[in-house]
């Protein structure tokens, strides 16, 4: 049942249409069968969205398809009286919140291009709230672009707030303390501050200060705040003071109604800035901005949801060696291995994938890998031109979720991956000869109707052939690479 449930989730994700909806119901279900299913049913998800992603772009289905799987309800009914920029706005607000003090693993990342997606999406819409929440989004995407080290694009996006000529559309949105992620020092001190400041006004002073307004910021003067900070590490060429830093003087006169985060924020940088004077020019500052709002590279998105994706079906891996280990041989790297190569890690792959073979090579029963095309994207070309082979030959396999088509064994992908990194890495003849005798020693233990398997096998054949004729190796010096190694 366990095992049926897999490959259910395998082929179902593959077929079905996956949406917010559809993963609500999936993991409920998933929840009640086996709690050990939804690892699983994440890391598939994540990878269908990635190969979705790669093909079609960002789309409102995909972002709130993992938004969902994150645990956050993104059913518009609830706030039906919210324009399209503000919902949008809503949701990455709350999936800044959820990884505001956490630290920058992948589903923290996964959550803060999320992010990203959600504010180029607000500032997309043209609607009653555009206009108010422009400085906002910008200045949240250029908080988010800072955490992920992109520093020339956070600068753009403060820029683009800082030449905003009207800034009265947008008073009525503050840049909230708590979901911003760390930046420094500076703002945690005036976050603990600001809520200081508050407990003495209630209970030393016994004044009325409302708590929404302790942890909050001026949206234009963090850009200022957060663009001097972004200059002051020393990445970019030395401040032109002389102009931005006098409009920020000047901003801070002008604003009305002064928060005191604001206040603590600009007596911090005045005090910092006085020491970058000495600094020499290392990157030169773009001069205008080289912001397209209109688009959000799913480049990004795509590669840490398929690293998470690993990540979890390695633990997925793990699981089922605890649980199922004394009825089945199981390694729990073969994704891990596979993903090496993918990154271009070929020694690290070699390690994994000859563990995985010394473990596997006489096992009666072993997990199965799918090659559909969610996962098909960490594979390599000449995979990928073995599973179309497969669909002309038979069409519907992939359709019936054929094991025989669909599937690879674990054993087979790590001999492949063997032999596919000693050729890359430039190993002599011995290494490789003694691959090419493992994959016959596998393929002769095969049953007859593993088609995947015995096109893999094949092809490692091939290839090792191939490799011999480049350099005229005899079949002698081939014979004696592994004599001595004996039969299995």
């Amino acid at each position: 049942m366990f095992q049926f449930a897999v490959s259910f989730t395998e082929s179902n994700v593959n077929l079905g249409p996956l949406n917010a909806q559809a993963c609500v119901c999936t993991s409920t279900e998933m929840a009640k069968l086996d709690s050990r299913l939804s690892v699983h049913f994440r890391a598939v998800a994540f990878l269908h969205v990635a190969y979705k992603l790669s093909r079609y772009g960002f789309s409102d289905r995909w972002m709130d398809t993992l938004a969902t799987l994150f645990g956050h309800d993104v059913d518009g009914r609830h706030n039906c009286h919210n324009s399209a920029s503000l919902l949008s706005l809503d949701k990455a607000a709350k999936l800044m919140k959820s990884v505001a003090n956490k630290s920058c693993g992948t589903m923290s990342l996964i959550a803060i291009e999320l992010s990203k997606a959600y504010l180029y999406s607000a500032l997309k819409y043209k609607d009653s709230d555009s206009d108010s929440i422009y400085c906002l989004a910008n200045v949240y995407l250029a908080v988010l672009y800072y955490t992920t080290r992109q520093y020339q694009t956070a600068i753009d996006h403060c820029t683009l707030v800082m030449r905003s000529q009207d800034h009265s559309q947008c008073s009525s949105h503050v840049v909230q303390g708590e979901l911003l992620p760390k930046i420094d020092d500076d703002v945690d001190n005036m976050l603990g501050l600001a809520v200081l400041y508050q407990y003495i006004q209630v209970e030393t002073l016994n004044h009325q200060c409302p708590a929404k307004y302790v942890s909050v910021l001026t949206t234009e003067l963090f850009a200022y705040y957060l663009h001097f900070n972004v200059q002051m590490r020393g990445l970019f060429m030395q401040m032109l003071l002389n102009g931005d830093f006098k409009r920020y003087v000047q901003s801070v006169s002008d604003t009305v109604t002064l928060f005191i985060g604001d206040v603590l924020l600009f007596v911090s940088l005045s005090r910092s800035i006085k020491h970058i004077f000495c600094r020499k020019p290392i990157f030169k500052q773009s001069v205008q901005p080289a912001i397209n709002l209109n688009e959000h590279s799913t480049s990004d998105l795509s590669e840490i949801l398929q690293k998470s994706a690993v990540e979890h079906l390695t633990t997925f891996r793990q699981i089922e060696k605890r649980d199922f280990g004394s009825v089945a041989t199981l390694v729990t790297t073969d994704f891990e291995a596979l993903y090496a190569y993918k990154l271009g890690d070929y020694q690290r792959c070699l390690q994994l994938s000859t563990q995985n073979v010394h473990t596997l090579l006489c096992a009666a029963s072993m997990p199965l890998i799918p090659t559909f095309p969610e996962f098909i994207q960490l594979m390599d070309d000449d995979i990928v031109s073995l599973t179309a082979l497969t669909l002309l030959v038979n069409p519907k396999c992939r359709v019936q979720g054929d094991e025989r088509y669909s599937y690879i064994t674990q054993v087979t992908l790590s001999l492949y991956l063997m032999i596919q990194c000693q050729l890359k890495l430039h190993h002599p003849v011995t290494p490789l000869a003694v691959t090419h005798y493992y994959s016959e020693y596998v393929r002769r233990r095969l049953r007859d109707d593993r088609t995947l398997d015995k096109l893999t096998l094949k092809l490692i054949e091939r290839k090792f052939g191939s490799y011999i004729r480049t350099f005229n190796i005899s079949r002698t010096i081939y014979a004696y690479a592994f004599t001595n190694f004996g039969d299995l």
